[in-house]
């Protein structure tokens, strides 16, 4: 199994304090981070979890994902069990209309690693009930294949199912006994469509360790300890300029070009790059590879911001030759990486409504409605009532440490543990996901709570509670793609109907 040697900063040219300023940077902009991993020189100089998330915490890579599926779509390429400009449409018949446009009957397997298919958008999108794979054969096409880019990720997604369907298994298992030296963790997997598909544009589940010896693979062009996993060819293809996306691209990070399911970067390099934050960034002419997780959804160029403050704090200060260790400068660099955690929502903890409110239930307004009331207000999913409680223990507390969310939809009642000025663990209600959340009195009367999801599912959730002197004004928000609709708009509640 592979494994990295672990040694200073210091030991390959970069100065602690760069790494230490760099993980600050991104603190003061309010970047949440989840993990952080820098290797130079084939050691692992930075290894740094924000609490909650720890080493093995399986984390959803979204689109790096797609990187896997190029990878896997290589393997079967050496194998002779596909060519890569063989049309997709020979490998699914039973997914094809009667009548295949032409420009759909052109589309090569080349043409959809490159995305250069002939749709302008992601194809199952436009119905998730309906059939993921033959919506990317029946969706009506917007251009001819193999001219432009355009992201699509159900291109990823049929690569995958092409995968799956060659090699009788799961993709994520292919590529796992393919590069067993890898030592890709056992936990790790893939979720699947509503159809049994493994998401190959967005499900993989892995650690951040996974990232980085996937990288490092990537890197080395597929010899791993003297042996050729993969042709170095079709990795070199892969991790270069194939197609441009400046014309497309949000943002300067993905306007330098794309390969085979793998962007160039603005640094001669490349990267897997997944929403949120989850990039594996390969930097070739400073023999370097950085990875990060996080959750960057609903900050406007957040991720610009993890490059920015890599390529600024840490490129221009590294040298080539080894460099001498100052001891404090040193200890702090560490004492940082170990005491990374998420931060919580800033604020106060007290406010004169605690006592008030402590325990007290809250009814959503329109479940009891008077006779002559003529106005409904929204209420799509049925929420009955909502209460706050502090300190269960302490409840004359004015500055408590921690605080439940109770609210009840239909006849079930969920609890959503928060900490203030601190983050407080556990499984979402609903969804049985791992979150950390965290609150604050934004106001003396508006309390204000965000629950951090890291789990197969990344993103967040967020409540602000304005209290009345007998009502409660409720707006809820979700940062995630699919999930955590139910938490989406206002509600107005009342002590007393």
């Amino acid at each position: 199994m592979l494994t990295f040697i672990k040694d200073n900063p210091e030991s390959v040219g970069i100065p602690s304090i760069c790494i230490q300023n760099c993980l600050n940077r991104l603190n003061r902009h309010g970047i949440p981070m989840h993990s952080f991993l820098l290797m130079r020189h084939n050691k692992l100089i930075a290894e740094g979890y924000y609490s909650p998330c720890t080493k093995d915490t399986l984390h959803r890579m979204f689109s790096i994902s797609k990187s896997f599926t190029s990878i896997a779509i290589g393997l079967l390429n050496d194998e002779g069990k596909l060519s890569l400009d063989d049309p997709i449409i020979k490998y699914f018949p039973e997914k094809l209309p009667k009548k295949v446009h032409p420009w759909i009957a052109e589309m090569t397997i080349r043409d959809m690693l490159m995305m250069r298919t002939c749709h302008a958008a992601t194809t199952y999108k436009f119905d998730l009930n309906k059939d993921w794979v033959e919506s990317f054969f029946t969706t009506p096409p917007t251009h001819p294949a193999g001219k432009l880019f355009h992201y699509d990720t159900s291109s990823a997604h049929t690569l995958c199912a092409l995968v799956e369907k060659l090699t009788g298994m799961e993709m994520l298992h292919y590529i796992k006994k393919k590069l067993s030296i890898l030592g890709l963790s056992e936990e790790s997997y893939m979720l699947k469509d509503p159809f049994g598909v493994s998401m190959g544009g967005s499900g993989l589940v892995a650690t951040s360790m996974d990232m980085l010896k996937f990288g490092y693979f990537l890197y080395k062009k597929g010899c791993i300890e003297g042996k050729q996993l993969l042709s170095a060819s079709y990795i070199e293809n892969a991790t270069s300029k194939l197609t441009e996306t400046c014309i497309t691209a949000p943002l300067p990070s993905e306007a330098a070009g794309y390969g085979y399911q793998i962007w160039q970067n603005e640094q001669g390099g490349f990267v897997c790059y997944g929403m949120g934050g989850q990039l594996i960034i390969v930097l070739p002419d400073h023999d370097m590879i950085c990875v990060t997780t996080g959750d960057t959804q609903g900050i406007g160029g957040g991720n610009q911001q993890i490059y920015n403050a890599i390529y600024d704090e840490i490129l221009p200060y590294i040298k080539d030759e080894p460099l001498p260790v100052n001891t404090n400068t040193y200890s702090s660099y560490c004492d940082t990486l170990q005491n990374l955690h998420l931060s919580p929502i800033k604020g106060n903890v007290s406010s004169s409504f605690i006592s008030a409110i402590n325990g007290k239930v809250y009814h959503v307004y329109q479940q009891l409605k008077a006779a002559d009331d003529d106005y409904a207000l929204p209420n799509k999913w049925d929420f009955k009532n909502f209460s706050v409680s502090f300190d269960s223990d302490n409840k004359n507390a004015t500055s408590p440490t921690k605080g439940t969310l109770s609210f009840v939809i239909k006849e079930n009642t969920y609890h959503l543990p928060f900490g203030l000025q601190t983050m407080e663990k556990g499984l979402f209600p609903i969804y049985n996901m791992n979150y950390a959340a965290s609150g604050a009195w934004l106001s003396d009367n508006t309390l204000y709570i965000k629950a951090n999801i890291i789990d197969s599912s990344v993103g967040s959730v967020h409540f602000q509670l304005s209290f009345g002197e007998d009502d409660l004004t409720i707006f809820m928000r979700k940062q995630e793609e699919t999930m955590f609709n139910e938490f989406t708009g206002h509600l107005y509640c009342k002590e007393n109907l």
